[in-house]
């Protein structure tokens, strides 16, 4: 009789929960505890992966709404309320029948997530394109209007022209594109998820290499947002190019 650390391995060195299933059944009639927690443990992964599955499935009710469009795309933004950086827009155009694990509203996922969502979306999507704006456009025209200039451009960088936009809480002036504005679209809608994840991990990849530019701010940590390391480091040096005049005239 093998032994249930020889059996633990078996488990642990299995391709996938397909042959975790099968290897638990072949010892279901073993009826030592630390094989059965083993089983259990293999049925728990399996309800959670069902889960998973159901909530990506509720999760595309925009997208099989407007099932009749050949090309849906998700929009979303990352980088509206921080005192430095850019504003940056996502545009994704996923396959109909695509389906990512995890996907999420980027900020219920955690970074290490979305580095791995941010590649399997650019490795499965039909199109996908990022737009950015700079802090000082930001300054020039305001943040609503340069996260419209954003998504603009993720649109006209995307290669192939959508005839459906998913976007997430507004709609998006001078876009000849039918589009809908969906309130919390990132936790709604597969494409605006993927969309938030593409702008996201963008953006923060951005701010981690300004970091190294302006070491004394801490761009890497709170990636140009509000906290007190940052307010306290614009009170002590003062603004550095990347900051946005018109958003911090009360800590100059």
């Amino acid at each position: 009789m093998k032994s249930i650390r020889d059996i633990k391995e078996e488990f642990q060195n299995a391709a996938d929960l397909a042959e975790k299933e099968r290897i638990a059944q072949s010892y279901s009639e073993d009826n030592r505890k630390g094989v059965q927690d083993l089983i259990v443990r293999v049925k728990k992964e399996k309800e959670k992966l069902a889960a998973e599955i159901t909530r990506l499935q509720e999760m595309k009710f925009f997208e099989r709404k407007y099932a009749d469009c050949s090309a849906i795309c998700g929009i979303d933004e990352a980088g509206r309320g921080p005192l430095a950086g850019p504003v940056v827009a996502g545009a994704v155009i996923l396959p109909k029948d695509c389906q990512i694990l995890y996907l999420n509203d980027s900020k219920q996922v955690s970074a290490s997530r979305r580095d791995e969502l941010f590649d399997e979306i650019r490795e499965m999507a039909v199109a996908s394109a990022v737009g950015i704006v700079s802090p000082q456009r930001i300054d020039e025209i305001n943040i609503l209007q340069a996260t419209y200039e954003a998504m603009r451009q993720a649109i006209d960088g995307l290669g192939i022209t959508p005839d459906m936009l998913l976007v997430d809480a507004v709609t998006i002036p001078n876009v000849s594109i039918r589009q809908t504005g969906i309130i919390k679209g990132d936790a709604k809608s597969v494409s605006i998820a993927a969309a938030s994840i593409l702008a996201k991990v963008t953006r923060d990849r951005m701010m981690e290499e300004y970091d190294k530019l302006y070491p004394e701010y801490g761009f890497a940590k709170h990636k140009g947002y509000g906290s007190k390391q940052h307010t306290d480091a614009i009170h002590e040096y003062g603004p550095c190019p990347i900051h946005r005049r018109t958003f911090i005239h009360k800590f100059i």
